[in-house]
Order: structure tokens, then sequence, then C-alpha cells
């Protein structure tokens, strides 16, 4: 029994150093990496500046009414297109007190001035036909009578103005009836029927009754990154990529670039505008639709170029392994130096060093153990 028992013992052992041993050497072969190859080709690289921002009307317009009061029409909504002129709303007046009681006061004393007038003309009158008053006594009751006709009718027009807005004389140029000053779209109406509304002042910008726009004439607002303002001038193409459009591109030409910077988020950028070129009937965009420009920098055309994870950089140089096909390990790659150029991140142009025919190292595609 004790034999047996040793026997086993001395057989585990021999197991666990055969297995130690066996690991041991394993671990200790060489790896051989196995890489895909890629060959150069020729292609177009181009560098470019994407700028962030929105597609706006260049001229958005908010009209405001000539009065304060409470709106009791509206004849316009959001996205019906108006001519200069159209009423989008009427605005009925809320008199104030104390110009109300004025104008009352006014017009009783206009009226009690033109009835004694009247009497003063009336006897004017007879005594001028029985030839008792003189030609000018006559002409001075006249004249004071139209006087006190004119001054009755005016203190009506103005009572009439301050209760309503407006008068007889005046209902051509009613400013209770809000207008639009431009031809467009309209954007937005704030306001609903019994807002109140007041008139723009020296203390306040007045109250929005609606905001229209033209919106066959947009422009692309974005802001670009102090670091990449001096790449990008007035005149440059701009490919726009709009965020609920993303099938589709739209051109438009870089107009403006601001010459001074705004400090946002630690970060100076300045703002660019691009005019839109005209849009067809089928893509309609809205105000405000989030939208990237791309501006072509620096264009280099059909140049060979690698994938820039072909290269290898030390110091100043750049370097690529050639393949040797008829080589096995170390000597299958071959370090050669090249010139490049161009890079758009993704594809690098070489200058010099290699051609289309050269087969390159790429990526790791497999490890196995030497044999």
């Amino acid at each position: 029994m004790k034999k047996i028992l040793k026997t086993l013992l001395f057989l585990i052992f021999g197991i666990l150093l055969i297995g130690t041993f066996v690991f041991l050497w394993n671990k200790s072969r060489t790896k051989e990496v196995k890489y895909e190859t890629v060959m150069p080709e020729i292609k177009t690289i181009e560098k470019k500046t994407i700028i962030t921002g929105t597609v706006e009307p260049r001229n958005e317009v908010a009209i405001k009414p000539q009065i304060s009061g409470i709106v009791v029409e509206l004849y316009k909504e959001a996205g019906e297109l108006v001519r200069a002129g159209d009423v989008i709303a009427k605005v009925q007046v809320i008199p104030d007190i104390a110009q109300l009681n004025s104008a009352e006061s006014r017009l009783n004393t206009a009226r009690i001035n033109l009835e004694h007038a009247q009497n003063n003309f009336d006897r004017t009158e007879k005594l001028h036909q029985s030839g008792v008053s003189s030609k000018e006594a006559f002409e001075q009751a006249e004249t004071q009578l139209r006087t006190a006709k004119e001054e009755y009718s005016n203190a009506q027009e103005s009572l009439q103005i301050i209760k309503e807005g407006i008068s007889k004389s005046t209902a051509k140029y009613s400013n209770t009836l809000v207008k639009a000053t431009i031809s467009g779209m309209i954007l937005d109406v704030p306001v609903k029927v019994g807002n109140s509304v007041i008139q723009a002042n020296t203390f306040n910008d007045g109250t929005t009754i609606a905001t229209i726009a033209n919106m066959n004439d947009l422009i692309f607002v974005g802001k670009v990154d102090e670091t990449e303002v001096d790449r990008i001038k007035v005149g440059n193409h701009v490919t726009l990529v709009i965020g609920a459009m993303q099938d589709k591109s739209f051109d438009a030409l870089l107009e403006y670039i601001a010459p001074k910077g705004t400090m946002e988020s630690g970060a100076t950028l300045f703002q660019v505008k691009a005019a839109v070129h005209k849009i067809d009937d089928d893509n309609f965009i809205r105000s405000g639709y989030s939208a990237n420009g791309e501006i072509v920098t620096e264009k280099a055309e059909n140049v060979l170029a690698v994938p820039e994870f072909t290269l290898e950089f030390a110091a100043d140089s750049a370097f690529v392994y050639v393949e040797n096909p008829h080589k096995e390990d170390k000597e299958k790659y071959t370090k050669t130096p090249v010139k490049i150029g161009l890079s758009d991140g993704f594809y690098v142009e070489i200058k010099e060093g290699i051609t289309t025919d050269t087969p390159l190292r790429g990526k790791v595609v497999d490890d196995k153990v030497t044999k």
C-alpha cells in the first residue's frame, strides 16, 4: 500500500514538472505577427475646415403696433405669405382716463364757443342786412364762426381717436390695423386674441405682433475657431449639410468674416456668414435649421496616397515598411523613408519614396507562434 501511494506521488510530481516545462517553453517561443498588405493609390486629397452654425433669413423684421391696446382680431398665422401692406391684426384702443376727460372737456368748450359764435353771427348778419352794421364787423363775425366750427370738429375727432384710435378723416391712416411692412413669410405670431400690446417708445421696444422674413434670401451663420480663421477667405465656396436634411447638400458663398472674435468656453471664435444659393421649391429650409459648413482650404488632385496608419514618424522624417514577399521574419519588411505632402486625416500624399506598385505593411491581422 505504501509503495502504491509513493508511486502515485512521484507520478503526480513528474506530470507537474513536465507541464511546467512545456508552459515555460511555449511562453519563450517567438511569436510571428502577420500584417495586411496595403497598396498605394491615386487619390484626390482635400483638407477641410468645418464650421457649425444655423441657417437664417438675411432680413427678419418684427412687426409692432403703433398704439397700445388689446388684440381683438388676428388675420394671419405663421407660415402664410404676405405682401407689404397686408393687415395682420387689429388692435382696440384702451383710452387713458385723463386724456379722455381732457378731450371731453375740450369738446364741451368748443361746443359753447360754437354756439356763442353762431348767435353772434346771426345778430351781425341781420344788422348788416339792415345797414346798421359795417361789412368789416360782419366778416369778423363770419370768421369767428368758421374758427369755432373748425375747433369743434377737431375736438370731436380728438375724442374719437382717444376712444377708438381712429376718426372719419384719418380712416385710411388708421393705426389700429397692424400691417406688414415687407413682403415675405410670417415666421411667428407670438400674440393671441385678447393679449395686451404696447407701442414702441423711448423706454420700451414694444410688443411684437408678428415676425416676417424673405425665405428666398437665406444665409448661413456660424463661428470658426481662431486656429482656422486664417485658412478661409471671403469668396470661398461652402458646402452646407443641414442636420434635418442629411441626404442633401447645398451650395453657399462665404461673404463675411468678423474682424473681432468673441471668447466662448475659453476659445476665441469669429462669426462668419455665407449666402445660400437659390433653393428649389422641393427643398424648403426652415429658419433656425442647424448646419455644418465645409470649406476646402487645400487640395491635391490625382496624387499618390497611402493610409495614415502605414506611416511611422521619427523626428522630422516619415517612414513606411515595404513588404518583401520572398523573405521571411525580420527581413520581410524594409523601413523606407518617404517624403509626404497634404493629409486629410485618413490619407497622406506621398511625394517621393514609393510607387503604386510598392506593397506596404498595414494593420495587424493575426499573431502566430513560430514553429
